[in-house]
């Protein structure tokens, strides 16, 4: 079986996610977008806007500043035109996720859609419930739970009035009709025609997806599974068999048969990885460019860094999220973003965007290097970065605290500073 060296494995998987790929030179378009989630397969969606929200945070990494309405019109399109040429589209798949249209069908075809069964219990329970949202939905959406709950409350001839969630109660506790909504959208019965204010507004599926997708026809399972497991294998260059299976989050079987299967067909080549103490798989595909260069921030949930075990083989960097970790307690803080530079993950910063005051800040609240490369040339490459940031986020300065290592050769990097160009401006 051929081995790989670390070093190779590394660049060969950087190279998969996009980052030996040019950031664009003029404007960012859809195309760069589309090229984009043609290396990425996914973006996935959270409700923490410390800095910037999720989803858009892994664009800005490989194409830098680029206009946030292209995502939002590619996924939450708002025109009858804009409908017509919608590409992503939301699921459960590695969690809630926006995903190419396309994927639909195999998605459903796999049980991606259904896995997450949380709310089962209530469809169980409440039959009338789920249809009752359904036709509501049909007759109003795109629409919230709130406005769902209300429609529903005031409407004669339906079912029971649903349980409300209660005053007071925490964003956990959600209302009977909320929790029917997330069941229909984990299963495939209901789709996400838009966002307000990074609410759900709640649609049916023949409304959201384009004629193609929606006459496509039924995939058979296991032509399905080979398919997902082929597009999580390209955007990983070399993977472990969990490391595949943990991008879509199919079942174990299936995964395991669509592996063999791609083996057999040469389209996955087993290999050894120096240091790893599983088997792993190349894709057929792949490259294993001489060299990685540039520089990018990856947001906590960036596919290169989201299954922490995976990037601690590839990086020898331990990294978790510590939101949920009281502050007195945190090692690193609250929303870390590790820095990406020349191929490794040389430090990490704690940001926040501020637009408490004036023209706004992006604040560093803890600034940490790695190992390796001098903190005065991490710090100036990190300073650029940062900078970019700011004025992709509309923030006219960047502000370093004094927490971690690097925070004073940062300090010393962002000054003194020239006027930032605004993005579109």
């Amino acid at each position: 079986m051929r081995t790989l060296s670390a070093d190779a494995t590394r660049r060969t998987a950087l190279a998969a996610q996009g980052f030996t790929d040019p950031r664009p030179a003029g404007a960012v378009t859809r195309r760069h977008l589309d090229r984009v989630m043609g290396r990425v397969q996914l973006l996935q969606l959270d409700s923490v806007n410390v800095a910037v929200r999720a989803h858009y945070a892994p664009l800005f990494s490989r194409l830098g500043a680029y206009p946030r309405e292209l995502l939002d019109e590619a996924a939450w399109p708002t025109t009858p035109a804009g409908r017509r040429r919608r590409s992503l589209v939301e699921v459960w798949s590695h969690e809630a996720c926006l995903v190419p249209v396309e994927d639909w069908p195999a998605l459903g075809a796999t049980g991606v859609i259904t896995r997450h069964r949380g709310y089962a219990d209530l469809a169980a329970q409440q039959p009338s419930l789920l249809r009752d949202v359904l036709g509501a939905v049909a007759e109003t959406g795109p629409i919230g739970a709130g406005a769902l709950e209300r429609v529903l409350g005031a409407a004669p001839g339906k079912s029971a009035p649903p349980r409300s969630r209660p005053p007071g109660a925490t964003w956990w506790e959600r209302s009977d009709v909320k929790r029917a909504c997330e069941h229909l959208f984990a299963t495939g019965g209901l789709s996400i025609g838009g966002r307000r204010h990074f609410e759900r507004l709640y649609d049916l599926p023949e409304n959201v997806l384009p004629p193609h997708v929606l006459q496509a026809p039924t995939p058979d399972p296991a032509d399905a599974a080979r398919q997902l497991v082929e597009r999580a294998a390209a955007a990983h260059g070399v993977a472990t068999e969990p490391d595949l299976r943990d991008y879509w989050r199919m079942s174990p079987a299936r995964h395991r048969t669509a592996v063999d299967e791609l083996v057999d067909g040469g389209v996955l080549v087993p290999v050894d990885v120096e240091g790893w103490s599983r088997p792993a798989y190349l894709h057929a595909g792949a490259r294993t460019p001489r060299r990685v260069t540039g520089r990018a921030l990856l947001c906590p949930f960036d596919p290169v860094v989201w299954r922490r075990e995976r990037a601690e083989r590839l990086f020898g960097f331990r990294y978790r999220i510590e939101i949920y970790v009281p502050e007195a307690q945190r090692v690193h803080g609250y929303y870390v973003y590790p820095f990406l530079l020349d191929g490794h993950l040389v430090a990490r910063v704690d940001l926040k965007a501020d637009r408490s005051t004036g023209d706004g800040v992006l604040r560093v609240q803890g600034a940490f290097a790695e190992p390796g490369p001098g903190a005065l040339h991490v710090a100036h490459e990190l300073a650029g970065e940062l900078r970019l940031m700011a004025g992709w986020l509309g923030l006219g300065d960047v502000v370093v605290a004094d927490r971690g290592d690097l925070a004073p050769a940062l300090q010393g990097a962002l000054r003194p500073r020239g006027a930032e160009r605004r993005l579109g401006t």
